[in-house]
């Protein structure tokens, strides 16, 4: 009973933990994508995400720490889209440029706030995005091995970044129609 007892507190103090991180990481994103990069500060973030300043240093030591964890979250939660995406498309031909373009349509919107750590890892250090630029690199030997001309399946994942930065950066965004007729245009190109 005790042991049971134990397991359930450590799972509640991991959640907690991962939800007090994901708070951090989000009010973080908020602040550079609302504010811009010089009002990233370690004090708004832990005031924006409503915790102490020491509560933030305990999770992300320091500023870098913090945009680092911002890359990863990102990269994990696109990653685990576009392998989803594979992994459920039967279509061989073609498969991970639909899941790259499906799974960056899918996380654009919800994680809009979170491509800012994209932003702040290129103002505070620019090795910070390695793991995303590492990424990128295993979905396009993805691509290119996609069995669809890889020029054409190269275009349409530089179509979809472009999307995403006009999206990012409110470049002449896409009405929900239109993006939707974007997105099925892609995936119908990726067939051919």
């Amino acid at each position: 009973m005790v042991r049971l007892n134990m397991k359930l507190y450590e799972r509640g103090f991991l959640m907690s933990v991962f939800e007090t991180r994901t708070k951090i990481l989000e009010a973080a994103s908020y602040i550079i994508q609302s504010d811009g990069i010089l009002s990233f500060t370690l004090e708004k973030v832990a005031k924006q995400a409503g915790i102490s300043k020491g509560g933030l240093l305990y999770h992300y030591p320091s500023k870098e720490a913090l945009v680092s964890g911002m890359v990863k979250y990102l990269k994990q939660n696109y990653t685990k889209s576009i392998e989803e995406n594979a992994n459920q498309d039967t279509m061989q031909k073609g498969r991970w440029t639909r899941s790259f373009i499906k799974g960056s349509f899918e996380k654009n919107n919800p994680d809009k706030y979170m491509n800012a750590g994209l932003m702040a890892a290129a103002s505070v250090n620019r090795d910070l995005l390695k793991p995303i630029q590492d990424a990128y690199e295993h979905w396009q030997d993805c691509i290119n091995n996609d069995q669809i001309d890889p020029i054409n399946s190269t275009i349409l994942r530089l179509a979809v970044d472009g999307l995403w930065l006009s999206e990012i950066f409110d470049l002449a965004p896409l009405d929900e129609e239109k993006h939707q007729e974007v997105l099925e245009r892609l995936i119908e190109l990726t067939k051919k």
